[in-house]
C-alpha cells in the first residue's frame, strides 16, 4: 500500500511517499518547502495569516502530489511550530480546511515515538539493546530511549532547535567566531545539569543530521562535528551550498544544528550515527503497521 507523511515543521514541511518492499520502505518521492515557521511565530507567538497562506500552499500541493502517485492514505502532522502557536487552532482549522484533510498537532511523546519508529526500522542492520535516537528539529530537540522489541521507554525534550538558535545568534555569513563561542555558551547554560543515560546506540535524525552526511560523513563525532563547524564558519554560506550540493537556507541553520548534535553526543558518552529515516518513515511505517494483518505487521517490524 502507497501511503503518505507530511511533516509540518518550525524550518520545512515535508512529504514522503512509500510503500513496504522487503520489510523496509521504498521511498516513491520526497519533496520539501522551506516555509520557516518558527521564525515567524518567534515575533509574538502567532503565526500570521501571509504564513499559514504560505504553509497551506505548500501543504496542497505536496497533497496533490501524493494523490497523483496514487497514495491510498495521507497524514498530516504539525510539530514544535505549531504546537507552541498561541493562535494553534486558527491555524489548524486553515490548513485543515485548505488540504481538506486533518492535521494532527503531535505531542512531544508521540513525535518522539514516531521519530524513534522511523529512525530504528530503517538503519539497515539488526538493532540490538537500547537505542537514543536524537532528534533535533527547527523548534525543539528530542532525545528518544528505547529498544526494538519494547518501544520507546523514555522522550526527553527542550524547546530550542537550530532555527530558533540560528534565528537568536547568527548574522554574520559565514558566522563569526565571536557568535560561534555564544552559540556555544548558550547551549551549554542550556543543558547544564543535565544527564543523559547510555544507550547501547544513538542515532541521529532531523535535516540537521540528514545535511551533515555530505559533509562529514556517516559519524558524527567530536572531531568532524568540529571539522564541519570550521567549514561552516571559515565559507560563505552560499559556497558551502554549492560545494555539498545543500540548500543555502539549511546552510544557514547548520552551525545550530552541529552544535546541538555535539552537546547531545556528548551527554550520551558515545558518536551518532546518522540515522536513513525519521519522523517521516515512522508515520508510514506506523500506517501499515495499523492496517496491516498479522503477517505484514511482523515483516515491518523486523
Amino acid at each position: 500500500m502507497l501511503c503518505a507523511a507530511i511533516d509540518i515543521g518550525s524550518n520545512t514541511t515535508r512529504v514522503l511517499v512509500a510503500e513496504p518492499q522487503e520489510g523496509q520502505l521504498r521511498k516513491v518521492m520526497e519533496q520539501r518547502a522551506y516555509t520557516r515557521i518558527g521564525k515567524d511565530a518567534s515575533k509574538n507567538g502567532k503565526i500570521t495569516a501571509e504564513k499559514i497562506a504560505e504553509v497551506a500552499e505548500a501543504v496542497t500541493t505536496q497533497v496533490r502530489l501524493a494523490e497523483e502517485l496514487g497514495a491510498e492514505v495521507i497524514k498530516i502532522v504539525a510539530t514544535a511550530a505549531i504546537r507552541e502557536a498561541k493562535n494553534r487552532d486558527k491555524v489548524v482549522k486553515a490548513l485543515t480546511e485548505e488540504a481538506d484533510l486533518a492535521v494532527e498537532v503531535l505531542s512531544e511523546e508521540e513525535e518522539g515515538r514516531l521519530a524513534f519508529i522511523g529512525a530504528t526500522k530503517s538503519l539497515g542492520h539488526p538493532v540490538e539493546g537500547t537505542v537514543a535516537v536524537v532528534d533535533v528539529g527547527g523548534g525543539s530537540s528530542e532525545v528518544i530511549f528505547g529498544t526494538l522489541a519494547e518501544g520507546v521507554q523514555e522522550v526527553r525534550s527542550w524547546k530550542i532547535g537550530s532555527g530558533s538558535l540560528a534565528e537568536e545568534y547568527l548574522e554574520g555569513d559565514p558566522p563569526s567566531a565571536a557568535e560561534i563561542r555564544a552559540l556555544r555558551d548558550a547551549i551549554s547554560d542550556l543543558f547544564e545539569g543535565v544527564e543523559l543515560d547510555h544507550a547501547d546506540q544513538a542515532v541521529a535524525v532531523g535535516g540537521s543530521a540528514t545535511s551533515l552526511r555530505s559533509l562529514v560523513g556517516a559519524v558524527l563525532e567530536y572531531e568532524t562535528l568540529e571539522r564541519a563547524v570550521r567549514v561552516l564558519s571559515s565559507d560563505e554560506i552560499a559556497d558551502v551550498a554549492k560545494k555539498f550540493e545543500l540548500d543555502p537556507r539549511r546552510v544557514r541553520l547548520l552551525p545550530a544544528g552541529v552544535l546541538l548534535l555535539e552537546s547531545f553526543s556528548d551527554l550520551l558518552g558515545q558518536p551518532l550515527q546518522i540515522g536513513k529515516g525519521g519522523l517521516r518513515e515512522g508515520i508510514i511505517l506506523d500506517l501499515l503497521n495499523g492496517s496491516s494483518n498479522g503477517s505484514s505487521q511482523t515483516a515491518l517490524a523486523a
